[in-house]
């Protein structure tokens, strides 16, 4: 599996207060785009997996919402996490 536990707590101790924290925006937003980077990876392989693509797209929307939630509460720590991922080009 590609997103075990251990995955979860280094990345919600990076991004998050620590490492049992998933409910902040940007733990949640560093999540999903772990998320979307291997769906993205998949689909390369598997153009057809429509149940997949559909995934992907549903996913994009839900950190699109926590991005946008972000932007109006706290623009710099929008800002951060924008730098810190790299999702904008």
């Amino acid at each position: 599996m590609y997103l075990t536990k251990e995955i979860k707590e280094e990345i919600f101790a990076k991004h998050g207060k620590g490492k049992n924290d998933s409910g902040t925006a940007e733990a949640q937003i560093a999540l999903f785009t772990h998320r979307i980077n291997h769906l993205t990876e998949h689909l390369k392989n598997n153009r057809k997996d429509f149940n997949t693509e559909r995934s992907l797209v549903k996913l994009v929307g839900k950190r699109r919402a926590l991005l946008d939630y972000l932007t109006k509460k706290d623009i710099l720590r929008y800002r951060a996490i924008v730098k810190e991922l790299g999702l904008r080009k």
